[in-house]
């Protein structure tokens, strides 16, 4: 019995000694950086104007100027109709307007020969008065006639349909003969340069994204098959947010010269809302997932790990802006499952460094330099 009572004893001390043992961990050191929030999301490349050109008479296609894909101005001549009806409508109003006018020149000078006789009394008021009437009553004509020439002319600029805006021409199935109707699309016209990307921000950016929008902010453009993007302004933020996904719509205009955006392409969107200016950053390993919120152990110069609450600011890349350390203190990134609160630690010196650490424990990555990206912290076990 008392064999066994201090074989008992003795693994107890044993137990006892284990748990006190230092926990083998890697470390890494706070950094003070100004960390730039930046929001990465797909988006869609949008025209700024698209115009489908229909006629706004029936009529048959005479000529057509451009071919399909072509890029045209502002102005320029696409289609011609049968105008030969209207022309001479046109034609038929100016006519009536010379005949009008010369009957009007007669009146006006009977009525002047009607003002000299009446001041020598040879002709009475009443009939100076009736030539007055005549002399306004075709005035009146003549002005009309004015108004039939200027729709003839109008009804006759419906034979030639020009590109209201300079952009691309789409397919063009409109061939010398065809009978077109204002229900029939003859072609689109999509404007290139400059051309927009439109891509959904998430809610919780909102304020931040519009005094992006006020500062006109750079807007990144991720191209798949172009080693640099393009940039951007943000020119737009929408009214209102979407409540079934919790997005609003934003909008960047780019410089397309060189048609590097084309409408309905997807591309990879970059913005900067804000900038994190003095902001502690730690590895996002450091993180831990506790019931009681986040949480990292801190080591001290003698070796003891504390744990300490903190409030998570900014993913980005491998780095975490946190809130609740000060830069400089050193935070477990490795071995945080074998930690205790109060507890001793000892560095493991021969563990290879991890992707973006330096040799001396502390991350190498700049911030800011990889975008928004969900790293999900270490879990310490039960």
């Amino acid at each position: 019995m008392s064999g066994d009572k201090a074989g008992a004893k003795n693994a107890k001390t044993a137990a006892t000694a284990g748990a006190g043992a230092p926990a083998l961990v890697t470390l890494a050191t706070a950094e003070k950086q100004d960390v730039p929030v930046t929001v990465q999301v797909n988006g869609s490349v949008v025209s700024l104007n698209s115009v489908d050109l229909r006629p706004q008479v029936t009529n048959t296609v005479s000529a057509v100027h451009v071919k399909e894909g072509q890029f045209v101005k502002a102005g320029q001549l696409l289609f011609s109709l049968d105008d030969r009806n209207d022309q001479a409508n046109l034609a038929r109003a100016r006519a009536q307007q010379q005949k009008d006018e010369a009957t009007l020149a007669d009146l006006d000078r009977q009525y002047r020969r009607s003002q000299d006789l009446l001041a020598q009394n040879f002709i009475s008021k009443s009939a100076a008065d009736a030539t007055l009437s005549q002399l306004e009553a075709q005035r009146a004509a003549v002005a009309a006639d004015r108004a039939a020439v200027q729709s003839a002319q109008v009804a006759l600029g419906y034979a030639t349909l020009r590109a209201p805006i300079a952009g691309r021409i789409g397919a063009v199935n409109i061939y010398p003969g065809t009978l077109v109707q204002p229900t029939l699309s003859l072609v689109t016209v999509t404007q290139l340069d400059p051309i927009a990307v439109s891509f959904p921000v998430p809610e919780g950016n909102l304020q931040d994204l519009l005094e992006a929008a006020r500062n006109r902010a750079p807007v990144e453009a991720l191209v798949t098959g172009r080693k640099t993007p393009l940039i951007g302004t943000l020119d737009f933020v929408d009214n209102t947010v979407d409540p079934q996904i919790g997005t609003v719509r934003a909008k960047a205009v780019f410089a397309n010269a060189d048609q590097g955006l084309w409408p309905g392409q997807f591309v990879g969107t970059r913005i900067t809302v804000r900038t994190l200016n003095g902001a502690t950053v730690v590895p996002a390993a450091a993180l831990m997932m506790l019931s009681d919120g986040t949480s990292l152990y801190v080591v001290d110069a003698a070796k003891t790990a504390t744990r300490r609450k903190v409030k998570t600011l900014h993913t980005f890349g491998t780095k975490v802006a946190v809130s609740g350390i000060e830069p400089g203190e050193q935070v477990v990134i490795e071995g945080s499952q074998n930690v205790r609160p109060g507890g001793k630690v000892r560095v493991d010196a021969k563990a290879p460094a991890a992707p973006g650490t330096a040799p001396n424990g502390t991350t190498g990555v700049t911030p800011g330099s990889a975008a928004s990206s969900d790293i999900k912290p270490v879990r310490e076990r039960a």
